[in-house]
């Protein structure tokens, strides 16, 4: 891919994208509704903007980068499709499931390519976990727990927007409990039953000061399976020095991925705790994107199925 442009810089994650792409193709404009933040942003990345959507729409962009408010995915995603722009996307592809198959279709109809940004799918922590589980080293799994957290409401650094109901359609465990739903999606697949808990643990002026339906920023969801594995994901903005937590456990033994590294203890380890070498990480989903070497497992069924598992987890 040659030529890029970026849809939206509403998600904190936009600069990285763009960064990335600055560096792997030429970012020929962004567009973003917003002025101020797009004015902002161009003036960062020393890129031009587009005036409107339609003006990227018509560009020579051969992919875009989506990271506009999440309630305005499915629409933009499938005027991108329409006009022949292969897609990448900022997670999660849509609010409703419905929407998801409106992108699915488009894309199939015109042939483009689309990647979904399930990062820590790319990760050398995951990948080991992942590795492991495969071998059949632990059994049959039978409970899975990912914790990731962080202190962006407690902090006051997330952007006011992130706290919209509206625009986010929902608050901590849509945005970065997302991580843990695809995650445990990868290892489990389907859960039979989906219960949550969502609270507010943290007095937040932006989110007080946007006068919209308040998003929750501190969050567990428990799934449970027709073999009996329960999995667990915990997520939230109201923490500070908590390391991001995978742990397996099944019928002959456990692993867990804390922070930089990974131990596990088995019944082929006779029961003592070893650590494990870190699988190598692969390309980032934005990197696939961009060079077009698209690895299994980032596409739009996945995407689907993490929209299917945030539905539920909000019921």
């Amino acid at each position: 891919m040659k030529k890029t442009a970026i849809c939206g810089t509403w998600h904190v994650h936009a600069g990285d994208y763009t960064k990335s792409a600055m560096k792997l193709t030429e970012v020929i404009g962004v567009w973003e509704e917003n002025a101020e933040r797009r004015d902002a942003f161009c003036k960062q990345f020393d890129l031009p903007a587009f005036d409107s959507f339609e003006d990227l729409l018509a560009s020579e962009a051969e992919g875009v980068i989506v990271c506009s408010a999440t309630d305005a995915h499915a629409d933009q995603m499938i005027r991108l499709a329409d006009a022949g722009k292969h897609i990448f996307t900022e997670k999660v592809l849509a609010l409703t499931e419905d929407d998801c198959q409106r992108v699915a279709d488009a894309v199939a109809k015109n042939n483009v390519n689309f990647v979904i940004s399930l990062i820590q799918k790319s990760q050398p922590g995951p990948l080991t976990i992942k590795q492991i589980i495969d071998s059949g080293e632990l059994g049959k799994i039978n409970y899975v727990r990912f914790h990731n957290c962080h202190s962006g409401s407690c902090d006051s650094w997330l952007p006011a927007h992130f706290y919209n109901a509206k625009e986010c359609g929902g608050g901590a465990m849509i945005d970065l409990g997302a991580h843990g739903m695809y995650l445990i999606d990868w290892i489990c697949g389907v859960p039979q039953t989906v219960k949550s808990i969502f609270t507010n643990a943290c007095t937040n002026e932006k989110a007080n000061a946007l006068n919209v339906d308040r998003v929750e920023d501190n969050a567990v969801t428990i799934m449970s399976y027709s073999d009996g594995c329960i999995a667990v994901n915990e997520t939230g903005f109201v923490s500070n020095c908590y390391p991001m937590t995978l742990e397996v456990g099944g019928d002959k033994g456990m692993a867990i991925y804390s922070g930089t590294s990974v131990c596990k203890r088995t019944l082929a380890t006779e029961g003592k705790l070893t650590d494990v070498a870190l699988c190598p990480a692969v390309p980032t989903p934005v990197e696939q994107f961009l060079t077009g070497n698209i690895l299994d497992g980032f596409g739009i069924e996945e995407a689907k199925a993490l929209t299917h598992l945030m539905v539920e987890a909000y019921k």
